[in-house]
């Protein structure tokens, strides 16, 4: 398995995996790893299967099963040495809440759940929140079409999450420019959210 690394050699490590359509050193994960590293972390960030297979053949494939995903997942944390936090964008972060109790990771932090698809607010991917042990950060931009936040009020998650807001954004927690605010703000308050959640726990 291969890994980007940002950050000190030493110290916390968190892994960090992609969304279902950008690869792990997209501009998103670039700017969130470069920042989590400056801050002291250690990140990892690895491909899933269908996304390795997108970078060798430059066509769109979909992506894995539940199942293969989760086996990556797993693969990556076995990878590394002692307790992780396991942080992912959208499709990412939602794999890695299906096992994060199971390996006993140390936090989960989540920058966008897909709450559901955009426009089919019924297709709920929420089944396993509810009992969701680890501590959990899930960061989401007040727009975001997989999961607004009148709508995720009202679902029945887990005491352990922790949700909170990005300003206008969307799901990349980009804001409109008639909100006065910049993607790079967003972004390294997303940053800063993580890393202040990271030290509360």
């Amino acid at each position: 398995m291969n890994f980007l690394w940002n950050g000190p050699t030493r110290g916390p490590m968190l892994l960090l995996a992609h969304g279902s359509g950008a690869p792990m050193d997209s501009p998103f994960l670039e700017t969130v790893a470069t920042g989590l590293g400056e801050r002291g972390l250690r990140v990892g960030r690895f491909e899933f299967p269908y996304m390795q297979k997108r970078r060798e053949t430059g066509g769109k494939r979909p992506p894995d099963s539940r199942e293969k995903l989760i086996a990556c997942w797993r693969e990556a944390v076995q990878a590394v040495p002692g307790p992780v936090v396991l942080a992912g964008k959208s499709l990412g972060g939602r794999i890695a809440s299906y096992l994060a109790d199971e390996v006993g990771a140390r936090a989960l932090v989540v920058l966008g759940y897909p709450y559901h698809p955009p426009g089919r607010p019924d297709s709920l991917r929420i089944e396993h929140l509810e009992h969701l042990q680890t501590p959990s950060l899930f960061l989401q931009g007040t727009r975001d079409v997989f999961g607004s936040p009148d709508e995720i009020a009202s679902y029945p998650l887990s005491p352990s999450i922790r949700r909170e807001w990005i300003a206008d954004g969307d799901h990349a927690f980009v804001p409109r420019v008639s909100s006065g605010r910049t993607e790079q703000q967003n972004l390294a308050l997303a940053v800063d959210r993580v890393v202040d959640f990271l030290q509360g726990i």
